[in-house]
């Protein structure tokens, strides 16, 4: 039963995925380009828990955790840049 839900939720986040692409390429401004990134790697952080639910192993979990640090890291980033014009100051 476990591997049916695990099928329907890969099925979700691939075709969310696939509109935040849209929404990545197509975007009128920066700004949505930004976000539709971030929302793509809280796409891809619910696809590897979801592998790791499928598979039963908490390696996909920590790998999850580092996946939401560093997305974490490039939004900030890439807001700080556009505020400011640099990243380091």
């Amino acid at each position: 039963m476990i591997e049916i839900a695990c099928m329907i939720a890969l099925a979700a986040i691939a075709v969310a995925a696939l509109l935040n692409l849209y929404r990545l390429v197509v975007g009128p401004d920066v700004l949505d380009r930004i976000l539709a990134l971030d929302t793509m790697v809280i796409n891809a952080i619910a696809l590897i828990v979801v592998m790791g639910v499928w598979y039963g192993t908490a390696i996909y979990f920590e790998a999850a955790l580092l996946f939401a640090m560093v997305g974490f890291l490039t939004t900030v980033a890439f807001c700080k840049y556009l505020l400011r014009g640099n990243v380091i100051e």
